[in-house]
């Protein structure tokens, strides 16, 4: 086929010349096809200004425009049309103009723009090299949208991992959403594409266009995108922080005191349906006084990453590096985490990478094949949840979320990282009958990959961030969740290096006790005292999440057998049997005041209850005032969490009464100061009732009583001080006499 020849009228020679301008050499067919079909890997070779025997040849594609000029000091010449939108000529020029512009006539309009394809790489070789080989902990700074100012000029760094594509251009607001002008370059072997675009900043909406291996096209969502629209829109959005934080007391002061020795009680929120309707930054004016006045230590956020469906409680996630745009800005964000912190309130987020959705502008299949899936599509989905699992063994995967888990708690000040669904991870066989998986390499059921995700992920985060807490959702026996990773354990695996793990069978198993009528509860005395049998094999958080409070399983007050006063009894002795028991305490939210619904996305916690012309008003407030009280005695009270994680922390005084559905303890601090906390899920007053103490501490005070008329109860307590005695009980020399309250647990101390 012979070449393409331009078409047009001669253009005018440069200012002060009688021409010397001529046509380029047309491209050939193939660079023509690929630069038009957004498969071309090098468009700045064939794009933008380019010695060449007798001058410079200049050559931009620019759909739809009727003419382009070059434009630079002392020049403008138009461009030859070579048809397709590809405009080109040679000027008689020595050198490049430095600085050089477009001047491109449309029907409407005359813009004069600076040349994409007139700029170096905006991405540095060391950034490519860590991409390479999977170790950028501060992957967001490579990759996605970056403003900035690149030799001199104003604009927006693009760039995008799709190892698999043709070809990759960036379509957006700013190009009418067709990226032809806009193709990117490949960074060699790292799968990295790259285009600095002058002139866009900050707002701008965007997506990359995949040209994928079979030729066809999809517009892709970016996976850094740290500002998305809001759903059901899914536009990534240029974004830079302007926030100035104002948290530095708090930053510096969070990690004097190791987490598992040291009170840490949490109040589980999802933002959106807390008060809904409120935006990250009205959320700031209520959720901190609200959780400082309860007196919890931290909240947990249940996912703020981006997610499609708000049905999915943000735990299947589209948008990993961007806080959902439902509630306000990134900024606004922080604005909200700044305030917890000022408050004294530390921050945990729910983090999920343990799947993504197979929404087909996501991650799914991103550049034409699986990328941050595995290949296998069988290995590939998930069976619970319709989703697709993170392809754990490849480098770079595991680096995009390596770097997030730190994005987080570097960019959002976030203190620690409840991970999602652990145990879907570790186990090839999760979810799986026979024949549905494939052992590892040593013939076992255990994900490797998965394995060594978590371990570079936990020890990354504890490196680069000083007082962040990683806590993991698993929910089997798994030996070492919480066990450093240089620390080998009896399977010979180092350990995951979470610093704590949800106790989801202390969960199971006393919720199973307390549901049972009082009469029934002697048969299942044990499901209360068998987390004991293991509570010192890692560090524990006793969770009542929002797990356990929807479709179909009530929630926690209506759990409980009997009429309303028994339900709200049980309610509140189950409440101070878990804040004095081993572990740290999570709470979610409605549950601190005993709301009888279960929770709802759709409208949140029934906040009505505690509306005072409410008739029952006061029975939902009692709750919520022992909540505080519980909060207040348990942060005064180095016995309850200074030795949580150790033996020496605790002792049984009286495991063993299930006649009577009675559990009795002590709790230890370091300095051997102890407490006494006693337990009475039967509806029956117990007079007189005798329990051993150490023989030192003579006279024992009632500091908690959840039977107080205050907090609704029947107002049976201890209110003189009690003498212990000379009587050996319980194994122990000394022992005290108590007045037992029905359906309730006292603690006390000595005086």
């Amino acid at each position: 086929m012979p070449p393409r020849r331009p078409s047009g009228a001669p253009p005018a020679g440069p200012a002060g010349e009688p021409g010397g301008v001529r046509p380029a050499v047309p491209l050939d067919d193939d660079a023509r096809g690929r630069l038009l079909a957004g498969a071309h890997h090098d468009p700045h070779g064939v794009l933008g200004a380019h010695h060449v025997p007798g001058g410079v040849e200049f050559r931009t594609l620019r759909p739809f425009a009727r003419s382009v000029s070059v434009v630079a000091e002392g020049l403008c010449v138009p461009l030859f049309d070579e048809g397709d939108g590809l405009f080109a000529a040679v000027l008689p020029l020595s050198e490049i103009p430095p600085g050089y512009r477009l001047r491109v006539a449309y029907e409407d309009a005359e813009p004069e723009l600076d040349d994409p394809y007139r700029f170096l790489p905006a991405l540095g070789e060391l950034d490519l090299h860590l991409i390479g080989e999977g170790r950028h902990e501060q992957l967001w700074h490579a990759l996605g949208a970056r403003p900035m100012t690149h030799e001199g000029v104003v604009g927006t760094r693009f760039t995008v991992w799709a190892p698999n594509a043709r070809g990759v251009r960036v379509a957006g607001d700013f190009n009418y959403w067709d990226g032809t002008a806009h193709p990117m370059r490949s960074l060699g072997g790292t799968g990295v594409w790259e285009l600095f675009l002058p002139g866009v900043g900050e707002g701008a909406l965007y997506k990359f266009q995949i040209t994928r291996p079979d030729g066809s096209h999809s517009m892709r969502a970016d996976p850094m995108a740290r500002r998305t629209e809001a759903p059901p829109a899914n536009a990534s959005i240029v974004h830079a922080s302007h926030h100035l934080w104002r948290d530095g007391a708090w930053m510096d002061r969070r990690g004097a005191r190791p987490v598992h020795q040291a009170p840490f009680s949490v109040y589980e929120v999802h933002l959106a349906s807390w008060r809904p309707g409120l935006t990250y930054r009205q959320l700031a004016d209520q959720l901190p006084a609200y959780v400082k006045d309860l007196g919890f230590t931290h909240v947990e956020l249940m996912p703020v990453a981006e997610h499609p469906f708000g049905g999915s409680w943000g735990y299947q996630v589209t948008g990993f590096y961007a806080p959902t745009a439902r509630l306000g800005t990134p900024d606004d964000f922080k604005y909200l985490v700044d305030a917890l912190h000022r408050a004294g309130i530390g921050v945990l987020m729910d983090w999920v990478p343990a799947h993504f959705p197979r929404d087909d502008w996501a991650l799914a299949e991103f550049d034409g094949r699986p990328l941050y899936e595995p290949q296998d599509p069988v290995r590939a989905a998930h069976p619970d949840w319709g989703t697709l699992e993170f392809d754990y063994g490849r480098r770079e995967v595991r680096n995009f979320l390596v770097a997030n888990a730190v994005y987080w708690c570097e960019e959002f000040h976030i203190d620690g990282l409840r991970v999602d669904a652990v145990a879907s991870m570790l186990y090839l066989d999760y979810s799986r009958g026979p024949g549905q998986w494939s052992p590892n390499e040593h013939g076992g059921r255990e994900n490797l990959d998965a394995v060594a995700f978590l371990q570079e992920m936990n020890a990354t985060v504890y490196r680069r961030c000083p007082g962040v807490v990683t806590v993991a959702e698993e929910s089997t026996a798994w030996d070492g969740v919480t066990r450093a990773t240089h620390l080998l354990g009896a399977g010979g695996f180092g350990g995951l290096g979470f610093g704590l793990k949800w106790n989801m069978g202390w969960m199971h198993d006393s919720l199973e006790y307390v549901s049972k009528e009082p009469v029934h509860r002697k048969y299942h005395h044990g499901d209360m005292t068998f987390a004991m049998v293991y509570a010192y094999s890692e560090n524990y958080v006793l969770p009542i999440s929002h797990d356990e409070v929807v479709h179909g399983k009530r929630s926690l007050v209506s759990k409980m057998p009997g009429d309303w006063w028994r339900q709200r009894a049980d309610h509140r002795a189950f409440l101070g049997f878990m804040w004095a028991h081993p572990g740290k305490q999570l709470l979610f939210m409605g549950q601190e005041f005993a709301q009888g619904a279960e929770w709802s996305e759709s409208h949140g916690p029934d906040w009505w209850l505690l509306d005072p012309s409410y008739a029952a008003e006061a029975d939902h407030r009692g709750v919520r005032d022992l909540v505080r009280d519980l909060n207040a005695r348990y942060r005064a009270t180095p016995a309850l969490w200074e030795r949580d994680t150790v033996p020496e922390g605790f002792s049984w005084v009286d495991g063993n009464a299930a006649e009577d559905n009675v559990f009795a303890f002590l709790r230890y601090a370091a300095d051997g100061s102890p407490l006494l906390c006693v337990s009475n899920f039967s509806p029956v007053v117990r007079g007189a009732y005798r329990l051993g103490v150490p023989a030192q501490d003579t006279v024992w005070e009632e500091v908690l009583n959840t039977d107080a008329a205050r907090y609704g109860g029947s107002g049976v307590t201890n209110t003189d001080p009690v003498k212990g005695e000379a009587v050996r009980s319980h194994g122990r020399p000394a022992s005290v006499t108590l007045t037992l309250p029905p359906l309730a647990t006292v603690w006390l101390r000595p005086v």
